[in-house]
């Protein structure tokens, strides 16, 4: 009987979490999981442990958390140690998803067969940290996950395989990325079962042609700035779905926007100006056509379709929300 194939998995998130669990799942041998270490979250910021690490915790797998791999960083002793684990647990294959730490070549270069990265973009288009927000704000018709082989660059290693996937017109960052996670899932799975039986990943050479970099999303980008294109802006609203949350500024207050529809009308106001207050939503001019609001949320409170919103906080026609900062 041949040996399962034994896969060291580093990743963080939910996505990876997805990813960890299938190769479990599967019954592929994971001899050790890296995650990053627990941070402070919520209202008490007790330290809270990765999604990854919670999985690893409940099937009794090996967890290290590094605060960093690079021997010539800010923690050469915590890098070192977590090197040294790595060679000393045996394996076959690393593989990687949404992790967050650099990998230097060295740790790449450990298992094998190699390191594997489960992107959440069609390679070589949205490289980097946020490529699920930026391919719906800029409007791409379909997206996907491409599994890699890691190198020492920014996701420029040599493609092995990808699936894709329709981005819908009501997709936000969520559901796009519940889709994605369990579409890399299952691609990793296979490739997984495809390097078991034949012993190798064939790849091919990730071109620079079309390539574009997904920045991390920046705090001030959640300001929707009312000059810009109304279907630019409903295309923002559901990039920023669930974090960080598009908003307005209306008198002081941030009013989030969670659903919006544009529509296209001749500007008779300044942008941010509020046209119309119904049921059916608060209508806002732009630079182009204007923003219908259907779900929203004030400060301190949850997100509500607009009826129950304007109930506990009664918009009128002629308000208007303030530009964008500066910087947004």
């Amino acid at each position: 009987m041949t040996q399962s194939l034994r896969v060291v998995f580093a990743g963080t998130p939910e996505f990876a979490a997805a990813a960890l669990a299938a190769i479990h799942a599967a019954g592929f041998a994971v001899p050790l999981v890296l995650t990053q270490p627990d941070r402070p979250a919520g209202r008490g910021m007790k330290l809270t442990a990765s999604p990854v690490k919670r999985y690893a915790v409940e099937q009794g797998l090996e967890v290290a958390q590094p605060t960093s791999l690079r021997r010539n960083g800010k923690y050469p002793e915590e890098a070192s140690a977590a090197i040294d684990l790595l060679r000393a647990t045996p394996h076959d294959v690393m593989v990687v998803a949404a992790y967050g730490l650099i990998l230097p070549q060295e740790v790449l270069d450990i298992a094998p067969h190699g390191s594997i990265n489960i992107h959440a973009s069609l390679l070589p288009r949205w490289r980097g940290a946020a490529p699920i927000h930026r391919a719906i704000e800029a409007g791409d018709a379909e997206t996907g996950i491409t599994l890699m082989q890691m190198d020492a660059g920014l996701d420029t290693g040599a493609m092995i395989r990808e699936a894709r996937t329709v981005i819908l017109p009501n997709d936000t960052t969520g559901t796009l990325h519940d889709r994605l996670a369990q579409l890399g899932a299952d691609l990793v799975v296979q490739a997984l079962r495809d390097l078991e039986r034949e012993g190798r990943l064939p790849a091919t050479p990730q071109p620079d042609e079309g390539a574009t970099y997904a920045a991390k999303i920046a705090k001030h980008e959640a300001a929707l700035d009312w000059r810009r294109p109304a279907d630019a802006l409903a295309r923002q609203i559901r990039a920023f779905d669930p974090f960080p949350g598009a908003f307005g500024t209306l008198d002081g207050a941030a009013v989030k926007f969670w659903a919006a529809e544009a529509l296209e009308m001749p500007a008779s106001q300044e942008p941010g100006a509020i046209l119309d207050v119904s049921a059916q939503g608060v209508v806002v001019a732009c630079g182009e056509g204007a923003l219908r609001l259907t779900q929203l949320q004030k400060p301190g409170g949850k997100r509500l379709p607009v009826r129950e919103f304007l109930a506990g906080f009664p918009l009128i026609r002629g308000q208007r929300f303030a530009p964008a900062p500066a910087d947004a």
